[in-house]
């Protein structure tokens, strides 16, 4: 709260053209009226995030100088791109130290006994939960439904319909521990480090790509204490033989830098 204030105060100092330069930055880095003298070096962090539109304007921007990617699950393409040599790939595989695995666990439904007793047992060591549902619709049922199998827990939301005032809200009291269990869309999926969480419950699984649930599974085991990532998904004769082999992938790559392996999945 006092590194906000403190950026607050620096802004509210700052000249009415610096205030305008910031804004245009506030607004992306592709804004057709920011340019560079002399650019000599792009560095992309989370390039999977980007649509087709905006790769299109890094690939013109990127097309005179050095340019660096950082991303945990590189996109087929551009994966692809460095398999056949046109690109350079370093893989970063030593995890910070003291770091575990997260421990990774399909499970078969909406298992009332095994997410009673995740939450429950994160709680007992004074953890917190992420609870991810892909749909907005019937997430407060999803909440009530946590609510009554974990009567102390105290729940909140997060999802991408929410005010940004409320969203900024419900994620800083998350952080500051007012909540334990964080019932949010794929919303969380990247940005987030708040090490005293360390379960992610993924409900209907079967619905996220795999990118998208390595990504999920990152938000836990950020700190020295032992995470897990329960996978929540109907039987597998009721979906797609494409989910059941990303959720098998899942299973199967859980150690520490095993972003790389499933991205060759993934291609």
């Amino acid at each position: 709260k006092q590194l906000n204030s403190d950026i607050d105060n620096k802004i509210a100092s700052l000249t009415a053209q610096q205030h305008k330069i910031l804004m245009m930055f506030a607004d992306g880095l592709l804004n057709k009226q920011i340019g560079f003298k002399d650019l000599g070096l792009l560095i992309i962090d989370e390039e999977q995030k980007f649509g087709v539109n905006v790769k299109d304007k890094l690939k013109a921007m990127k097309a005179s100088v050095d340019s660096l990617t950082l991303t945990a699950t590189p996109i087929p393409r551009t994966l692809q791109f460095s398999l056949l040599g046109i690109r350079d790939l370093s893989v970063i595989q030593t995890p910070p130290p003291n770091r575990q695995p997260v421990e990774t666990v399909v499970v078969t439904g909406f298992n009332g006994e095994v997410v009673r007793d995740a939450v429950a047992y994160e709680l007992k060591r004074g953890g917190q939960v992420y609870f991810i549902h892909p749909r907005v619709s019937d997430i407060e049922e999803i909440g009530s439904a946590i609510r009554n199998l974990v009567p102390d827990a105290r729940i909140g939301f997060a999802h991408g319909q929410m005010s940004g005032a409320k969203l900024e809200k419900n994620m800083a009291a998350f952080i500051e521990h007012e909540y334990d269990v964080l019932v949010a869309t794929k919303i969380v999926e990247s940005g987030l480090d708040i090490s005293n969480a360390n379960t992610i419950i993924i409900h209907q699984a079967e619905k996220f790509g795999l990118s998208e649930l390595h990504q999920m599974r990152g938000r836990v085991g950020r700190s020295n204490k032992k995470a897990f990532c329960y996978l929540l998904a109907p039987h597998e004769l009721v979906f797609s033989d494409d989910s059941r082999k990303r959720l098998k992938a899942m299973e199967e790559f859980s150690d520490l830098g095993s972003g790389f392996h499933i991205a060759l999945r993934d291609l």
